[in-house]
């Protein structure tokens, strides 16, 4: 059964830094496409990061510099760093990855605020 667990989530002031974890069962993930989304309350929801099989790596505009995704291969597991958090990365963060069809996490909150 492939499944995708996502956490690390968490409330943290303007600056701080949080690195979220999701946990791949089910398929090997270094072998397909892993993205990081992110979605606010009303808004759609937007690309972040993602992490090719080829082992590129693509990111928001407004990410670029704070945010870094990454493999560990031996877990399964993909994550994403963030650094240098402003409330506006405020939102729920999911994982997403492509088989014959699209597989997301359940989302882990991330809440930017003095």
């Amino acid at each position: 059964q492939v499944q995708l667990v996502e956490s690390g989530g968490g409330e943290v002031q303007p600056g701080g830094s949080l690195r979220l974890s999701c946990v791949a069962s089910g398929f090997t993930f270094n072998r397909r496409v892993a993205r990081w989304y992110r979605q606010v309350s009303g808004k759609e929801r937007e690309l972040v990061a993602g992490s090719s099989v080829a082992g590129t790596t693509d990111y928001a505009e407004s990410v670029k510099g704070r945010f870094t995704i990454s493999r560990d291969n031996t877990k399964n597991t993909v994550y994403l760093q963030m650094n240098s958090l402003k409330p506006e990365d405020t939102g729920v963060y999911y994982c997403y990855t492509f088989l014959w069809s699209e597989y997301w996490g359940q989302g882990t909150q991330v809440t930017v605020s003095p």
